[in-house]
């Protein structure tokens, strides 16, 4: 079964983003590494979130820009946050909250662990999403 699920990835028979999800270390409580090797770009990440398709943020988090009205409130509002944390805590809050926060309700963007054959965030879109987070500085 395994190598079936691996044959339909490697063949794109998934559908939706591929399921190779790249290595990645956790230091700490961060990714310092980019998971493409190369910086993100933010626009491309604001108008994911923009979008609210797989990068969902908005659902449960508010950001003060007439662009992503209205927010949720569920988690906190995300004005700010590229001040309060580094991009390395940035991406392993996108990739797997979990990681750190135990019995979090931020759902895991990048892992395939949980028995989803593909992750919701592509890496880029991950590095584009934290490109864009880490100019929110107030």
């Amino acid at each position: 079964m395994r190598r079936l699920l691996w044959l339909s990835v490697a063949l794109g028979l998934t559908g939706g983003v591929q399921a190779q999800v790249p290595d990645y270390k956790v230091v700490g409580d961060g990714i310092p590494q980019s998971l493409t090797g190369k910086p993100g770009d933010a626009a491309r990440g604001k108008a994911l979130l923009i979008k609210r398709g797989p990068a969902n943020c908005l659902t449960c988090h508010s950001i003060k820009d007439k662009e992503m009205q209205p927010g949720g409130n569920k988690g906190p509002a995300l004005d700010g946050v590229g001040a309060a944390l580094t991009a390395a805590q940035l991406r392993l809050s996108v990739v797997d909250l979990s990681r750190v926060t135990r019995g979090t309700a931020m759902p895991s963007f990048h892992n395939t662990s949980f028995g989803t054959p593909s992750p919701a965030l592509t890496a880029e879109q991950i590095e584009d999403v934290v490109a864009y987070l880490s100019t929110l500085r107030k």
